[in-house]
């Protein structure tokens, strides 16, 4: 099944940079927003939701920029290969800061795996206070 990639904008208001970096890129950020539980050994990821696992390896990391994941399962994807990235920009004149999110769904799982994002991010922003 081919995957389309896709990409949104959140707009997180006047969080501070560290603090949006430490939730997307460490285990006890990312378990308090993004899966019930996320251990870690290196760049190796463990995610949990509801008892079932999934193991992402991070392909990329740019401190306080960005951070990219690809799921063990698509590793045997034909290319392009499936990634998850969420990078932070932060607006000089403004203060604001952004995340944008990178992803991969099926054409007809696009809209599902865009509300999921959604859903996710509104709990990282309830986390924050913005």
């Amino acid at each position: 099944m081919a995957t389309q990639k896709f990409s949104i904008e959140y707009d997180m208001r006047y969080v501070p940079v560290a603090l949006l970096w430490n939730y997307i890129s460490t285990p006890n950020g990312l378990g308090q927003w993004f899966a019930d539980s996320v251990s870690a050994t290196g760049s190796e990821y463990t995610f949990t939701w509801s008892k079932q696992s999934e193991s992402a390896t991070v392909l990329s990391s740019r401190h306080s920029v960005a951070i990219r994941f690809r799921w063990h399962r698509d590793y045997d994807k034909p290319s392009p290969k499936p990634y998850f990235e969420m990078r932070i920009a932060k607006n000089e004149l403004t203060g604001e800061t952004a995340i944008f999110i990178t992803d991969f769904s099926p054409a007809e799982e696009l809209a599902d795996a865009r509300e999921l994002w959604n859903s996710q991010i509104e709990t990282l922003r309830t986390r924050l206070g913005c």
